[in-house]
């Protein structure tokens, strides 16, 4: 194979030559793995080889050594350690090293990608010892490209998401850090190389933590740093801001002096930098201390209540600042680009995103400073100027106490509202927006007799505007919604606007010009407003739901005339904003929806039938016959047959894992909605749950649910759950012994705890099925694990409501299933009243739960009565 000519043929024009020539490529990749890479590894190290043709050689060698699905690379990073001899992979590093000082950047950086791909997999093994020592070499004797290369070498290693290759860099950090202060110092004088090293130092920021413990490394970094934000290279300014950020996230409680000292400064004029890339980050640089200093107090105040006496340290950069910080960000707002897309993130919206964290963090110091600026522009001529402070005023809506706001918001709301008919289009969105915020921050501002009229009739209003204007009204309807919904105490405010609001929505979402993200945020709004509603208005539910029903059906019709990715994406939006509509009137009708259930049913079979693979659609469909069956119950069963093979296949789905995940939950539905009826599926379901649970492809998080699933399949059939009997309890030992250890994290002991929360469901299940099917003898060889099961979850530390009532519930129905004393022995146990007690005694608990246990106690009260 001529390897220049088939690389050369994969960057052809014709498609043709290019898929043979990919293909060449992959059939010796997959027979020939080490020749192919020794191969191409010789040709990117190659000078006299034609650049674009080293370039593709770079990009197919990346492709042999990584992959971004986690499987995948595991897979070829075990081919390089069982195929490739030790003599090949040696060439192929040499050849890779040797590129790095090639004049051509092209070939440099793609042996600075093959090199991090080798080091990901070698330097966890401890393996390639020597591959630091030679990239500091390069950075501190090489010639300008060989020190570049090698800089980026550094960072791509650095800035790797494989936790082997991060915990194996730590003992390199001295290594690390040599080679990128070395580039980075301003006695560098190729700038190239400057900005090479500065990114690097910005990816290796985290594994020189033992380094900025000292004192004098850390202030020789940060001197570099802080000289790098002043070069005439707008690329190094950008980077040193970017490492200050991170430096702030990862090294608060060592950053007092260097904010008293230079930090402050630095940033404050970096805001106001000319260049906006630069001004960004270093308005960054200020919602990171936003950021971190609310993660401290949120922390430090955790651990107070806890009684901890260690609290972190906290500086109060924020709020010292504030008075210089907030000024320069209001006047950043007034630096709009009215022709910024809706995903651009500009030089406004970095402020706008900033006050709102410094809203958040200081609380009431930045009003007086927003007020004054919207005082004197809310009303000003120039628009920049009207629009900045209206954006000002929503931006600082949460934080300050509502006792503050109330009186300003009251004050404002009629003046913001009249801004929604600015001649400014722009300005006219900032005010949706600023009161989708006052409706989501402080909705208890609105008076509902004083400002709901005007305000509703603004944002319907609204909808009628532009898309993107009508995009703000949908957001703050929503809140609007949930602030005066049937959940709030100033229910049925709601119900004098519902219909027109139904027909408002509706018609937004026909508008010739509506795009997908308006359709799907007006259904959203109709969705919420279908929620929050009085009971008054459910006949207007009712005739609502015949339109989306016809609604539903006019989608069948456009499938034939798909012809475009794009067309497709629209419908399967259309379809999945439509089915979320209909399973919220479903659970808002509940058994009124009967006349009209079979055609719903219809039409959802119909299109599930019609979906291609990998559709978001069925996700949406399952939510919606989840409700259909708690609405229709045993009525449900005639749907069945007909449902059942697509829900088999959705649990037998384990790529589309949400698919999969709304599958299990929909089988708990249907078992409780059922009951008996259910009996025919469930050889079924119980071979899918079960292959489920020994997946490796599934999240272990869907675990839990799968052991609810068992219990709630076991209450619907009753006594016939023997036949899965021996095989549940053997997986519900299984995974009751999975505990977490002193070194556990957070994830691991939330993990723990909802597997215990779904084993106790599943137990109770499964003993209140052989109760009601006279087969409670069937438990007798498990009793005696369930109380050890009970008896670990008492020791541990770490319990949460939910399990402690399912225990409870668990304690009280076994004793109920064996009234007559058969394991009264085992309620003998002191831990056993001690662990009701702490339940029941519990004053953070629910009613419903301390009622449980107070029942669980006069059960457990008749066994420990009875002799053993």
């Amino acid at each position: 194979m001529n390897v220049s000519e088939v690389l050369a043929n994969t960057l052809s024009g014709d498609a043709t030559i290019r898929n043979a020539a990919e293909q060449q490529l992959s059939s010796a990749a997959s027979q020939h793995f080490p020749q192919y890479l020794q191969m191409l590894s010789a040709e990117l190290a190659n000078e006299e080889t034609e650049p674009f043709i080293r370039s593709a050689a770079g990009i197919a060698l990346k492709n042999a050594l990584t992959a971004r699905e986690r499987t995948r690379l595991l897979e070829v990073q075990q081919k390089w350690i069982s195929q490739v001899d030790p003599v090949i992979k040696a060439q192929v590093k040499e050849n890779s090293l040797r590129t790095l000082a090639s004049d051509n950047n092209r070939a440099g950086t793609s042996a600075a990608q093959l090199i991090a791909a080798i080091a990901a997999i070698e330097l966890p093994q401890n393996q390639w010892s020597e591959l630091m020592a030679a990239l500091v070499q390069n950075v501190g004797e090489g010639s300008d490209s060989l020190k570049q290369s090698s800089l980026t070498t550094i960072g791509y290693i650095c800035e790797s998401e494989d936790p082997d290759l991060r915990e194996s860099l730590n003992q390199h950090s001295n290594a690390i850090l040599t080679a990128v202060v070395q580039g980075a110092r301003k006695e560098e004088s190729n700038n190239d190389v400057r900005f090479a090293a500065m990114v690097a130092l910005g990816d290796s920021l985290e594994f020189v933590r033992t380094n900025f413990d000292n004192d004098g490394e850390r202030n020789y970094i940060m001197q570099v740093i802080c000289e790098a934000t002043q070069s005439d290279d707008f690329r190094i300014q950008q980077a040193a801001f970017g490492c200050l950020n991170r430096i702030m996230s990862l090294y608060y409680d060592k950053m007092k002096f260097y904010m008293e000292k230079a930090l402050f400064g630095l940033t404050i004029v970096g805001m106001k930098h000319d260049e906006e890339e630069v001004a960004k980050l270093a308005i960054e640089f200020w919602c990171t201390v936003c950021e971190e200093e609310s993660a401290i107090e949120d922390d430090n105040a955790q651990y107070q209540a806890e009684g901890g006496s260690e609290l972190r340290p906290f500086f109060n950069f924020a709020r010292i600042a504030t008075p210089e910080v907030v000024p320069v960000l209001l006047e950043l707002l007034t630096k709009q680009d009215e022709d910024a897309g809706d995903d651009e993130y500009n030089i406004s919206r970095a402020a706008y995103q900033c006050l709102q964290l410094y809203s958040a963090c200081v609380g009431g110091l930045v009003i007086q400073h927003v007020l004054a600026f919207v005082e004197q522009n809310l009303r000003h001529e120039n628009w920049r100027l009207r629009d900045a402070a209206v954006s000002a005023f929503g931006a600082i809506m949460e934080g300050p106490d509502i006792k503050l706001l109330d009186p300003l918001v009251k004050q404002a709301l009629p003046i913001l509202v009249g801004m929604m008919n600015d001649k400014v289009l722009m300005v006219k969105d900032s005010a949706a927006y600023a009161l989708g915020r006052i409706c989501d921050c402080c909705g208890t501002a609105i008076d509902p007799e004083l400002h709901l009229p005007s305000l509703i009739q603004a944002l319907f209003s609204g909808l009628k505007d532009s898309p993107k204007m009508a995009s703000s009204c949908c957001w703050a309807l929503m809140n609007l919604a949930e602030r005066f919904g049937i959940d709030s105490e100033v229910e049925g405010q709601l119900s004098g606007y519902f219909k027109d609001s139904v027909s408002a929505l509706l018609a937004a979402t026909e508008r010739p010009d509506a795009d997908n993200q308006l359709r799907t945020a007006c259904y959203e709004v109709l969705n919420s407003f279908i929620t929050n509603v009085g009971q008054d208005e459910l006949p207007s539910i009712a005739q609502l739901c015949t339109v989306i029903i016809e609604r539903l059906e006019k989608t069948i019709q456009l499938q034939n005339q798909i012809v475009s990715p794009d067309d497709r994406i629209t419908l399967e939006e259309m379809q999945t904003s439509l089915t979320v509509v209909m399973g919220s009137i479903v659970q808002r009708l509940e058994k009124e929806i009967i006349p009209q259930a079979d055609r719903i049913m219809r039409i959802l079979l119909q299109i599930l039938s019609m979906l291609p693979p990998n559709s978001s659609v069925p996700d949406a469909i399952f939510g919606t016959v989840g409700a259909m069956a708690n609405a229709l119950e045993e009525d449900f069963t005639k749907y069945m047959e007909a449902f059942a093979p697509f829900l088999f296949n959705a649990l037998n789905n384990q790529e589309e894992q949400q698919l999969c995940s709304v599958a299990i939950g929909l089988v708990s539905d249907i078992s409780r909605s059922i009951g008996d009826k259910v009996a025919p599926y469930c050889d079924n379901f119980m071979n899918h749950l079960l292959n489920n649970l020994q997946s490796n492809t599934l999240s272990q998080q869907f675990k839990p649910a799968i052991l609810q699933c068992f219990g709630d399949v076991a209450q619907a059939i009753g006594g016939h759950f023997e036949t899965y009997l021996q095989v549940v309890m053997g997986v519900l030992q299984q995974a009751a012994s999975i505990s977490p250890t002193p070194d556990s994290n957070y994830e691991m002991v939330e993990y723990v705890i909802s597997l215990r929360e779904g084993i106790m469901d599943a137990y109770d299940g499964i003993i209140i099925a052989l109760k009601s099917g006279d087969k409670t003898q069937l438990l007798a060889p498990y009793v005696q694990h369930i109380f050890g099961f009970l008896s670990a979850i008492n020791a541990d530390p770490n319990k949460t409501e939910n399990l402690m009532r399912s225990a409870m519930g668990v304690f009280g129905d076994l004793a109920d299933a064996f009234p007559n004393g058969e394991i009264a022995q085992y309620y003998k146990a002191d831990w056993i009243n001690a662990m009701i007690k702490e339940t029941r005694i519990n004053r953070e608990y629910s009613p419903r739960t301390t009622e449980t246990a107070r029942w669980t106690r006069e059960q457990v009260k008749r066994q420990q009565n009875q002799p053993s």
